[in-house]
């Protein structure tokens, strides 16, 4: 009798004779290489730094593209939008110290928008670790410490043998619902050394399947084919499980009203008559949720944006799906099921019946008309018409990349994405320089698409530096740049916050059409009725372009806030 614990993969004829004379001259670096090599790894994003060095000559020896960015942050930006596009773990190589903590901001954002990034540093010599300070160039007390609560997990390879697991294993998590950034690191001494170590030629890395437990399935059925005003709030875990299909399987079946969060732009058709879009930042919207006697939450936390900050209390029944643990009622009690979305949308869909409701297309109508209504008696026909003109550019599949801007923040609710996976925005951290180097990974994971990145000055000042990435490599990216002369959220957010003051929100900038130039990446300024034309233009341009828009835009009136009578 064979049981499972016997079978073992026998060495093929090849791996014997690669074993026994393995090519001479191999380092550690060279065993990083192989094992991503092996896990499927074609493209890796970073920048050398002296420990890492030898990690990157393994890499300029193999068959690897290496896309090397100009600060270690903007190439973390890189990585996680090729991670989101793709869906595949992504390596970012990095040096040790100031390198490695230059990519944290990034690693943040990918953790917040689960995206799979697989971050490989150097370390100081095996020597200098455990806490010892023997005064390495670099050298950080505890290097993997200042991660640690950022990434999804830490892997340390401390010899030669251990780097093919090490990766493996962070590979695994990477990739294991909810996705997200892990940390590898190695110290410079190991990726030195010459190894007899046999190449790596066979890696299992295999992520698990986050399955929901089949009685909680069942009873969110149940309750969902018997609701009387069910909705669902589609989060951004229906996009990076690829599950927008099954959603709107669902919500027919169900003639359930969907809405879109922030980050699961796309998810569900914009024009569909189930569609309530994206308008969260809306008390209207709220009042429609909160009504729902079963709310279906899939792939979301209900965080603040999500929520319309926290102003959302849900008085009926609510069925979260959720991959990540930590979010997982962790704002509303729910019946919660911890899985990945995909799955547990395939469960509802074998379980749950069909369920007849004639009148929902007709309420959700009415509550988008009611914020028309809103939106129509505010002096915001500027900010609506730059969407509207983004949008009729923009090819319908062309990922499109947003910075913390007004504009964004816009495009948050009002922006229709056409299909999943074609928007994404740095809301899940928050922080500012996300578009353009997001875009530039974005232009290496789909080479043949344009692909549009949207800022305002201070943002772009955080990127300057990459239109020499965008030249250097050719990259097919077009960058629009809304120039208010400042800090324009944090201008009106302070203005309304503190009667009028603001501080340290206004900006001496370049002028970003003759910078862009000095780069040899052509320019334009344009204005909001030209902006249809000439970003239709600069898409159509091959290789990168820039756009410079001079407006100051403002924000949609808030519903969240108490409201303020006179006198008072």
């Amino acid at each position: 009798m064979t049981h499972d614990h016997d079978l073992v993969l026998r060495p093929t004829d090849a791996q014997r004779a690669a074993a026994l004379a393995p090519p001479p001259g191999r380092t550690g670096g060279d065993l990083v290489v192989e094992t991503l090599r092996g896990l499927g790894a074609t493209t890796v994003f970073g920048l050398p730094g002296q420990h890492a060095l030898s990690l990157f000559d393994a890499v300029g020896r193999s068959d690897l593209r290496l896309i090397g960015l100009r600060t270690e942050n903007n190439a973390g930006f890189a990585a996680d939008a090729y991670g989101r596009i793709t869906g595949e773990a992504v390596p970012l190589l990095l040096s040790t110290g100031p390198g490695a903590l230059m990519a944290l901001p990034a690693l943040a954002e990918a953790a917040a928008a689960s995206a799979p990034v697989l971050a490989i540093a150097s370390q100081v010599p095996v020597a200098g670790l455990g806490g010892g300070r023997r005064g390495h160039l670099h050298e950080l007390r505890d290097q993997s410490a200042s991660f640690r609560d950022v990434v999804k997990s830490v892997h340390t390879a401390r010899t030669p043998s251990q780097i093919p697991s090490a990766i493996a294993e962070a590979w695994e998590s990477a990739l294991t619902a909810p996705h997200g950034p892990v940390w590898v690191e190695i110290p410079e001494d190991v990726l030195r050394a010459e190894t007899m170590i046999p190449q790596v030629t066979a890696v299992d890395a295999s992520p698990h399947e986050l399955a929901p437990r089949p009685e909680l399935t069942a009873l969110a059925a149940h309750w969902l084919e018997r609701a009387s005003r069910p909705v669902i709030i589609a989060g951004g875990g229906v996009v990076r499980s690829d599950a927008a299909g099954k959603l709107r399987q669902l919500a027919e079946r169900l003639s359930a009203p969907v809405v879109t969060t922030f980050g699961a732009k796309g998810a569900f058709p914009w024009t569909h008559p189930l569609s309530l879009q994206s308008w969260l930042e809306d008390r209207h919207m709220t009042d429609f949720l909160e009504d729902a006697d079963v709310l279906l939450v899939v792939g979301s936390g209900l965080g603040e944006l999500s929520s319309n900050y926290h102003t959302f209390f849900p008085e009926g029944r609510v069925v979260q799906i959720e991959a990540d643990l930590g979010k997982l009622e962790s704002n509303h009690a729910a019946l919660g099921i911890h899985a990945d979305a995909r799955l547990a949308l395939q469960a509802l869909l074998e379980t749950v019946g069909e369920r007849q409701d004639p009148e929902a297309p007709e309420r959700v109508r009415l509550l988008l008309s009611e914020i028309e209504t809103r939106l129509s008696a505010q002096d915001v026909a500027l900010e609506r018409g730059l969407l509207a003109s983004i949008r009729a550019a923009l090819p319908a599949r062309s990922p499109s990349f947003w910075d913390m801007t007004i504009l964004s923040y816009w495009a948050w609710s009002a922006f229709d994405a056409k299909h999943p996976n074609t928007m994404h925005s740095a809301q899940g951290a928050g922080g500012l320089g996300y578009a353009f180097p997001a875009a530039l990974g974005a232009c290496v994971a789909e080479p043949d698409t344009p692909v549009l990145a949207v800022s305002g000055d201070g943002g772009a000042m955080y990127s300057i530096a990459d239109l020499a990435t965008a030249k250097q490599y050719d990259l097919d990216v077009t960058w629009l740049i809304v120039d208010d002369g400042g800090y324009g959220i944090l201008r009106e957010y302070m203005a309304d916050s503190f009667e009028g003051r603001t501080t340290a929100t206004e900006l001496t900038r370049p002028d970003f059409a003759a910078l862009a130039e000095s780069f040899g990446v052509p320019a334009t300024t344009t204005t909001p009725e030209t902006l249809r034309e000439d970003l239709a233009k600069s898409l159509a341009t091959p290789g990168p372009t820039v756009l410079v828009l001079p407006a100051t835009l403002k924000m949609f009136a808030p519903t969240h806030l108490p409201a303020v009578t006179p006198g008072n």
